[in-house]
């Protein structure tokens, strides 16, 4: 039996500059454990979801992703708001 590689994509949104996420860099073995190594130095939150990886890792790199996906990665985005809304409260409350 062989152990199933680890993948990694990371995408970027700016409404300013693109219709839709883009990808940003992908890969499998240790070039995704790079890209989840960087993401979480840079405080990056990480969800682990292999289906949507496999899709996501079918678009190059620099390409905005298929229509297809808007809806499950407007999903993630809106996880990914809400903890960030989440840390900011909770970084108020030290202050208060």
């Amino acid at each position: 039996m062989s152990e199933e590689r680890k993948k990694a994509v990371a995408l970027s949104y700016d409404a300013a500059v693109h219709e839709a996420p883009v990808v940003k860099a992908k890969g499998a073995g240790t070039a995704a454990e790079a890209i989840i190594a960087a993401a979480r130095q840079h405080g990056v939150p990480i969800r682990k979801d292999p289906s949507l990886v496999e899709l996501l890792s079918k678009v190059e790199i620099d390409n905005t992703i298929p229509e297809a996906l808007y809806a499950v990665v407007a999903e993630l985005f809106a996880f990914l708001y809400q903890l960030d809304q989440a840390a900011k409260q909770e970084t108020e409350g030290e202050k208060g």
